[in-house]
């Protein structure tokens, strides 16, 4: 009974190998994946959109009760708490977020449950364990999310001040602070669209500085990232070397 679950296990997670079993299910559910983002496309829902959606949703399914059933090997531990811990791991939340859009094909008069249909989107994070390439930056995001945390904290801050200088010094140009908070994250950005443009010296004085802040901003965590990335690649080089 635990071989056979060890090597559900083994299937579930992405393919090493010489591993044939788990390739064809690495493609599956790529191609599950992919095929259930099809209704995303259309405006319009039809009897092909229904058959994708109740079939795909099959799949998923039984996938997230699969993932969950071995949520012990998972997460290293056997213990009832080893599957209450999954349930609310990032990826086990994106799984079952992904089922919710059946939801709407169950009771498509009610329209409350539209919005339901855009939680397809969530299925595409799925598609990370399925690529080598994917698992290395989605641990190596995981390493440095607390300097990205304090990147992201910094980059709101300066935003929230830079929308309230302009709200003051361009009275005229916004209807709101929310104009402002959004012409503070196009400048920052460096996008700068052009629809609402300051026309007092100190408003585009401070245009000029968001605009060089986020440069620097830019900048900052794409070093993060980069020298992140190259330590999990050493990691993985010599861990394969070993």
């Amino acid at each position: 009974m635990e071989d056979s679950k060890r090597r559900m296990y083994e299937v579930l997670e992405a393919s090493h190998t010489g591993d044939s079993s788990s390739k064809a299910y690495d493609m599956l559910m790529t191609t599950s994946v992919i095929v259930s983002l099809i209704p995303l496309t259309l405006k319009t829902e039809n009897v092909y959109t229904v058959y994708i959606d109740i079939l795909t949703f099959l799949v998923l399914l039984i996938d997230y009760c699969a993932r969950l059933y071995t949520a012990d090997y998972k997460m290293g531990y056997k213990s009832v708490s080893a599957y209450i811990v999954y349930l609310f791991t990032p990826l086990a939340i994106f799984d079952f977020l992904s089922l919710i859009p059946i939801l709407y094909v169950i009771w498509p008069v009610n329209t409350s449950l539209k919005l339901l249909r855009l939680f397809r989107a969530f299925r595409v994070i799925k598609l990370v364990r399925y690529s080598k390439t994917m698992v290395v930056i989605s641990n190596m995001l995981r390493k440095v999310r607390k300097q990205l945390g304090a990147v992201l904290i910094l980059i709101v801050i300066y935003i929230f001040i830079s929308a309230m200088l302009i709200f003051q010094l361009e009275s005229a140009l916004f209807n709101n602070f929310l104009d402002a908070l959004y012409w503070a994250t196009i400048s920052i950005t460096t996008i700068g669209y052009g629809d609402i443009s300051p026309v007092t010296t100190a408003g585009r004085v401070i245009t000029m500085i968001s605009a060089l802040v986020g440069m620097a901003v830019i900048a900052l965590p794409t070093g993060i990232i980069s020298a992140a990335y190259m330590d999990e690649i050493r990691r993985k080089k010599s861990k394969y070397e070993l």
